[in-house]
């Protein structure tokens, strides 16, 4: 029988403080403080958004002397960003952000408090991506262009507010949208994205309800939103405005902007979603709308590639350690305990394998990158069996995706496109009893599966930091007229990436990373294949 694990408590340590009056009333129609959950009538599925995403990395003769150079070229076609300037013969405007506004003015009345602030980003200001040299392609996690692993310098746009603006505050329509799964730290970034927005001077701010569905859905009205109304929601976990998956089409969601005069659209979302909002754009640029598409990139998977990590990472992780440490503690005290514990991570095993780091009590670490065999020699099982007899129990963290091909598929797919998967921890649950039981080993398992406590926690430290500066930062590319661009981290720096580059395909573990070298060595286990 599986381990149940409390929702209160020190694993999940907050309140979850959904009773909002005015929340409820927006999205429901009435308030929930008094009030039994209803389920909605002739609820329509839509069609989802399908998008195709399409890397154009050109192709390279390393023989020619001039590839870096053409290399660089194509670099920096791909990676500059999209702007409303594009499409559209504007001029900007002086800024109107600026902390130094009730700072004491020079003697020079002609200055302003832009004059008087040095807290803006050069228009050519760039972060180097990647800093490792590697001299070689065979060193542990080596990245290479060319087969000499030649240096190339791969520049991005540093984020940040710019002394030029695109928009008049005073005339702008902000909305707001949380899309997919829930993620600790949702709440973070709509608070600060609402009160960066109204530092620049924006009053009409709307959150748009539960995903891409609050634009077309009959009975979902949009919220209007002010730094009274978001306060207070970065103490609970979920998210105010409420979350769904997939769609409508594009031209609908677009129909959707035009008749609301939304002119500026952040998008909180993973993978699909990021999907999504570059369609958006690309037919709001299609129809000559003056709208910046700005997304923040959230999953606790983190697995969106070129960005060191995604909000709700860091709080999964510490919130899936805990249940690792559980686990430990069932095994421990169990004769030939087995402690179990299945973590998310879809095409990822970036959870599962930083939970292992993490706890330090981990004897078995299965991720979807490495692939394994349960039976046999070299299996999984007959490591167990060695665990068992050295030091009489054993822990064993596998990710969600992890061992798929071991198992009959359905081949359906979620509301974005998702496929579902086989579920590998009550499989291996299931394996494992039954080969002790056909050795005649007593063994004792317990089997975890925190999957959605993990993500409906309030966001931790880090990635309250982290959520703060990529809503901050997603405002700032919206004034700056960029549109198409996600706000990210990449080498411990903020910068700005177009969405195309993003949306190629899933980051995944580098089996030859020296972060999986780190895992294997704390786990001590062996190739199991």
């Amino acid at each position: 029988m599986a381990a149940a694990l409390k929702t209160s408590g020190t694993f999940c340590n907050t309140l979850q403080q959904w009773l909002h009056p005015t929340r409820d009333q927006f999205l429901y129609g009435y308030s929930h403080s008094n009030t039994k959950e209803c389920k909605s009538k002739n609820t329509k599925r839509p069609v989802p958004l399908r998008v195709k995403a399409t890397s154009t990395k050109a192709e390279l003769d390393f023989s020619d002397p001039s590839w870096k150079q053409k290399f660089q070229e194509d670099w920096d076609e791909r990676f500059n960003l999209p702007h409303i300037t594009d499409i559209y013969d504007l001029k900007p405007r002086t800024t109107t952000f600026s902390l130094n506004k009730n700072r004491t003015p020079t003697r020079d009345e002609s200055s302003t408090p832009m004059d008087m602030w040095n807290g803006y980003v050069n228009n050519d200001d760039r972060a180097l991506m990647k800093v490792i040299n590697y001299s070689s392609p065979t060193s542990a996690g080596a990245e290479c262009i060319d087969p000499d692993c030649s240096w190339v310098e791969q520049w991005v746009h540093r984020a940040g507010p710019r002394k030029d603006i695109y928009y008049e505050p005073v005339e702008v329509k902000a909305a707001i949208v949380t899309c997919g799964g829930l993620c600790p730290g949702l709440n973070d970034v709509i608070r600060q994205v609402v009160f960066t927005l109204e530092t620049y001077g924006v009053k009409n701010i709307v959150g748009i309800p539960f995903g891409y569905r609050g634009f077309f859905e009959k009975g979902l009205k949009e919220m209007p939103l002010s730094r009274r109304i978001v306060e207070n929601i970065n103490l609970a976990g979920g998210s105010f405005l409420g979350v769904s998956r997939g769609g409508a089409k594009t031209s609908e969601i677009v129909d959707s902007i035009q008749a609301r005069r939304i002119d500026m659209l952040f998008v909180l979302g993973g993978n699909g979603t990021h999907a999504g909002a570059n369609a958006i754009h690309d037919e709001c640029r299609k129809r000559k709308l003056k709208v910046s598409v700005v997304a923040v990139p959230k999953t606790i998977d983190n697995d969106i590639p070129l960005m060191d990590k995604t909000f709700g990472f860091d709080t999964a992780v510490e919130e899936a350690q805990r249940a690792v440490n559980s686990a430990y503690i069932e095994a421990r005290s169990a004769y030939h305990g087995i402690g179990l514990v299945k973590l998310m991570g879809r095409s990822s095993g970036f959870i599962a394998m930083h939970a292992s780091l993490s706890s330090g009590q981990v004897d078995v670490c299965l991720i979807p990158e490495v692939p394994f065999t349960l039976d046999g020699e070299y299996g999984v099982l007959q490591h167990l069996e060695h665990l068992l007899k050295t030091k009489g129990f054993c822990v064993v963290c596998v990710a969600e995706a992890a061992g798929q091909e071991l198992l009959q598929n359905s081949g359906a797919t979620d509301a974005s496109g998702n496929l579902i998967l086989s579920d590998i921890g009550v499989h291996m649950q299931q394996k494992i009893k039954m080969h002790f039981k056909g050795i005649g080993v007593h063994a004792d398992v317990k089997y975890i599966d925190p999957t959605y406590m993990v993500r409906a926690c309030r966001a931790n430290a880090s990635d309250a930091i982290l959520c703060t500066v990529l809503g901050q930062n997603a405002v700032h590319a919206a004034f700056a007229g960029f549109s198409g661009i996600t706000s990210c981290i990449c080498n411990n720096h903020y910068v700005y990436l177009p969405i195309t580059e993003v949306i190629t395909a899933p980051k995944r573990v580098n089996p030859n990373s020296r972060m999986l070298h780190r895992c294997l060595t704390s786990t001590g286990q062996p190739d199991f294949h």
